[in-house]
């Protein structure tokens, strides 16, 4: 995309009038909407088949919802741009999203004709996060195991990509479904895993949960 060239877009809703509304807002700013998709399957299909710049998708569809159908799409195109619409009460699904690679979320409940803007800012680079769903996140991770969980040590011996691993990673979890979350091939996975526990100096998976721990709970003391 250059500046003389409309941004295209795919729109994913399985409510005509939804896709209908969205279309209008987008060609109404200039932006272009190659093709819609009315499930998640579709969106897959079309976001492989026309590669636009960035893919707005709805998160409760049928077939495949937003969440699976992010995931699929950036398995075989990890550039893509996707932007995630969610409810009011569908944050949850939001996170999902965050964590399945889309590049923002947006509530439905937002104001429709900042999305022209937003979508063109994703392609430049931007965060598509309203100022609300930032201030949720914000709360959600420093209520977090009473701000200690979740935050990472700055000096550590793992990567930024290693402690996402052993974060996803709890006894329960198999590293094929860390694999998918994190939209990962399970080799890698794997290699991430061995590394982890070579660093950590430690002999299984559920002792390399330990020792990360520690290791949270040890460098956020003051």
């Amino acid at each position: 995309m250059t500046a003389d060239t409309p941004t295209r877009v795919i729109t994913a809703d399985d409510d005509p009038f939804a896709r209908r509304v969205i279309k209008g807002v987008l060609q109404a700013a200039g932006l272009t909407v190659v093709a819609e998709a009315k499930n998640g399957r579709e969106a897959v299909q079309l976001a492989l088949h026309y590669r636009p710049d960035v893919v707005l998708m709805d998160v409760v569809m049928p077939e495949l919802d937003g969440i699976l159908a992010t995931r699929q799409i950036l398995k075989v195109r990890p550039s893509q741009l996707v932007v995630v619409l969610t409810g009011e009460d569908e944050n949850e699904f939001g996170l999902q999203a965050l964590q399945a690679g889309a590049v923002g979320f947006l509530s439905k409940e937002a104001d429709i004709d900042a999305l022209p803007r937003t979508l063109e800012g994703v392609c430049r680079g931007e965060a598509a996060i309203s100022r609300e769903m930032t201030r949720r996140l914000i709360e959600r991770y420093r209520g977090t195991a009473h701000g200690v969980r979740g935050l990472r040590p700055i000096k550590s011996p793992l990567t930024a990509r290693e402690w996402e691993v052993i974060e996803l990673l709890k006894p329960d979890r198999s590293p094929e479904i860390v694999a998918e979350e994190l939209v990962l091939s399970t080799e890698t996975v794997r290699s991430h895993i061995k590394n982890i526990m070579r660093k950590l100096d430690v002999h299984s998976r559920a002792d390399a949960i330990s020792a990360a721990e520690r290791l949270r709970i040890a460098t956020s003391r003051p």
